[in-house]
């Protein structure tokens, strides 16, 4: 049960136009830039994106963006990519937006087999607008769509050849859950290790939910936002 893959090129030999991809990370931290990179590289168009948000204008799916790739994007905060908003307004690129904690519970209901829930969250605003509401002990709800995806592209600190993965710190994000809600999953990683040395109490993302690995290189690990003050 060898999942180890000689690279970010190999790894996403199967992905063909108009693919959907679950993209883990937030902000930049904890997202797959060796995939990323090889998708440009690869030149694979009209593509769905689902992640917290878009990268920013060169870096992370801003790369894609540069390169028209992305047909759509469901995310949940846009605000840090000019790129990404032009693209928006001049109808080359379609947006869904949802708020934070609804992007989450639909991938992970999506990785659990739930169809779909209620939840309070946008109830009376736009993001309610077409959906199905229903009423709660005297408390409106919206029913959400749960999402799967059919790649899903992680980056994790370290993984073994079976596809366990351990994630550090902040980017252990949106990357377990997605890990859980595609057909077909890739796992970037800064360090592969030898069966056995990842303490099974330390696994976050078993390997049964993971499809391809491979270790990643020259990681930027950039800051989105960078803030400081005078001591």
């Amino acid at each position: 049960m060898d999942k180890r893959i000689a690279s970010a090129d190999a790894a996403i030999e199967k992905l063909t136009d108009g693919a959907t991809i679950l993209m883990g990370g937030f902000g930049l931290c904890g997202i797959p830039e060796n995939l990323v990179a090889a998708v440009r590289r690869k030149g694979t168009k009209n593509l769905t994106l689902i992640s917290n948000n878009p990268g920013v204008e060169d870096f992370g799916i801003g790369l894609l963006l540069q390169n028209r790739q992305v047909k759509k994007m469901i995310s949940s905060y846009v605000g840090e990519n000019k790129l990404f908003e032009q693209l928006v307004l001049n109808g080359e690129v379609q947006m869904e937006l949802n708020p934070q904690g609804t992007l989450a519970e639909r991938l992970r209901a999506g990785g659990a087999g739930i169809p779909a829930f209620y939840t309070p969250t946008g109830y009376g605003t736009m993001v309610a607008e077409g959906k199905e509401t229903r009423e709660f002990d005297g408390r409106p709800y919206v029913l959400e769509r749960a999402i799967r995806g059919e790649f899903a592209f992680i980056k994790a600190w370290k993984g073994d050849r079976w596809g366990n993965l351990i994630y550090r710190k902040t980017s252990r994000n949106f990357n377990p859950m997605m890990a859980t809600a595609a057909d077909y999953v890739i796992a970037e990683v800064e360090e592969l290790v030898e069966l056995g040395q990842l303490s099974p109490d330390q696994v976050h993302t078993p390997g049964i939910f993971v499809d391809a690995i491979f270790q990643g290189s020259n990681y930027e690990k950039r800051i989105e936002r960078r803030t400081t003050r005078k001591l």
